[in-house]
């Protein structure tokens, strides 16, 4: 599908390099460099979650004042992917990924060293343009890069990375925050980025889209707009209530933002940042969906599984990291896997096959659960969980990044990441509510003869109970045992609706999900894409 009129693409070979198509080392070598980087930018993402206390401490800051120094990143770095994205199709792919580690590196390091609260913010700020500027190129450099016959297999270990490397992030960082200080959080995002700038220098290749058409100034505000707007109310609608003025102001500001977009990508057709018609096919909008719901999925379950860890069973939150490691190394092992499997069954039958295990994974954690069934009661469901992601991610992004043609990656990369960024965003929402309504629902018929204030503050959430049991006396025993098995209910409520959603994604991915592709394979040739014209018919998708 081309969702524009074809451009040139212009190689830029840079360091070994001296042919447009680089040899197998080579692409070794890019693989490795834009992983790395991309390495870089989720560990990141979840790092400080593990030092929200010390920060606190630190700068003497408001539980609000802390969660907007993690959320700015993420908040920062979704809405300027499509954009960003976009810009490094025209002004060149390995500009634009030296320039983004440069101005991430330096951005982490002010980080690391910030003196109050207002340094980390504009911090964090800058650390997601820096982002935005890395993420989507180096998924647009292998798809660009890479030959049709490898493709599927380097953006399986992309997806890996992008998928598993959260958790070995918030594993590092836990590791860091026990033994060190909160500030060396930032020496492993730094490191990654100086290592992935001497290895994008040495190793990757430019190019860029060649194109008499202007860029679309007017989309990119409108697409920022609408992005910060709705993960604005995903991200505060939790803190600030739902129907609280600030939250209802950006929901609105957000769905006009976001309508203005569409009708003016409509408008501009094959000049538009985003050609929105792209949809009507059955790859990108079959890849998209399943993306959006499988990463809100994973963000809702580790949203789960970090209190269940620590509160119900009272681990550290290093030893509550490791214990996701397993399902995070069968996630990147079965994302390697994914492209062989479509191969031979195809994208649709490989992203179900994903998604129905994950499905059974959810449904594992809601039926085994148990407080006295400790780790071993939701290892199995984990397990599941980690494969049937895999599954259905490399397949998911190969379909969205095939539906443009190959001068406009860039977009077709930061498209992929938006959806990634909305889906968890979505799924922390959600399923963070689900469990807390769980909880409030099933604690109170527990707290008979304990004394209202200690009630009061045990319904808050399960760390609240822990930390009011201290001060029950002779109730102490009895608000713990409520609230572990009030947050286990909550948790069994949640998983159940969970089923319900991978059970309607299964049914969609069955129906309309992208079918094996039909390439003619021409000499000489760019390798042909894998969907259909950007003006076909919904009956012929």
């Amino acid at each position: 599908m081309s969702t524009n009129k074809p451009g040139q693409v212009s190689p830029v070979p840079s360091g070994d390099a001296d042919e447009g198509v680089p040899d197998a080392r080579q692409r070794r070598a890019i693989l490795s460099a834009v992983c790395v980087a991309l390495m870089a930018v989720i560990a990141s993402v979840s790092g400080l979650n593990v030092a929200q206390p010390d920060l606190a401490v630190t700068f003497g800051a408001s539980q609000t004042t802390i969660l907007w120094i993690i959320n700015l990143y993420t908040l920062t770095l979704a809405a300027l992917l499509l954009p960003l994205g976009a810009l490094g199709d025209r002004i060149g792919r390995k500009p634009m990924l030296l320039a983004g580690l440069g101005v991430f590196g330096v951005a982490g390091a002010v980080a690391g060293l910030a003196p109050s609260a207002e340094v980390m913010l504009a911090a964090r700020l800058l650390s997601g343009v820096g982002a935005a500027m890395i993420m989507p190129v180096t998924l647009a450099v292998i798809t660009s890069t890479f030959p049709e016959e490898e493709r599927g297999r380097a953006i399986g270990v992309w997806t890996g990375v992008a998928g598993g490397g959260g958790v070995l992030g918030m594993f590092l960082s836990a590791a860091l925050v026990d033994v060190a200080d909160w500030r060396w959080l930032f020496v492993l995002p730094v490191a990654l980025a100086v290592v992935a700038f001497a290895m994008t220098h040495r190793s990757v290749p430019n190019s860029r889209e060649k194109s008499g058409r202007s860029y679309d100034t007017v989309g990119a505000l409108t697409s920022v707009v609408a992005v910060v707007g709705l993960i604005f109310v995903l991200q505060e609608g939790p803190e600030r209530g739902w129907t609280a003025p600030v939250t209802l102001g950006a929901l609105v500001v957000g769905i006009v933002a976001a309508v203005g977009f569409v009708a003016w990508e409509v408008h501009r057709r094959d000049a538009a940042l985003l050609d929105v018609r792209l949809f009507r096919a059955r790859g990108p909008a079959g890849g998209s969906v399943t993306l959006l719901v499988v990463f809100g999925v994973q963000a809702g379950i580790f949203v789960v599984l970090f209190p269940f860890f620590q509160a119900v069973l009272g681990w550290s939150g290093l030893l509550s990291t490791l214990a996701l490691m397993p399902m995070a190394v069968l996630m990147m092992m079965s994302s390697g896997l994914a492209p062989k499997l479509a191969a031979r069954t195809g994208p649709r039958a490989t992203m179900a096959l994903g998604i129905l295990l994950a499905g059974a994974g959810l449904g594992l954690l809601a039926v085994t659960v148990s407080v006295d069934g400790g780790y071993p009661s939701v290892l199995p469901g984990m397990l599941a969980m980690g494969i049937g992601m895999g599954l259905s991610m490399t397949p998911s992004t190969e379909a969205i990044t095939g539906a443009l043609p190959r001068e406009r990656q860039g977009v077709a990369s930061a498209l992929n990441d938006v959806t990634r960024e909305f889906g968890t965003a979505l799924g922390v929402a959600l399923l963070g509510a689900l469990v807390s309504a769980g909880y409030r629902s099933s604690i109170d018929d527990k707290l008979h003869g304990v004394p209202e204030g200690t009630a009061d503050t045990a319904r808050e959430g399960v760390a609240n109970a822990l930390d009011a049991a201290h001060q029950a006396g002779p109730h102490a025993q009895a608000v713990i045992r409520a609230a572990r098995q009030s947050f286990v209910e909550g948790w069994q409520h949640a998983m159940w609706v969970g089923v319900a959603v991978m059970a309607a994604l299964l049914l969609y991915v069955l129906t309309r999900g992208p079918q094996r592709p039909h390439r003619t394979p021409t000499a000489a040739t760019e390798p042909a894409e894998a969907t259909e014209p950007a003006d076909a018919t919904p009956t012929a998708l």
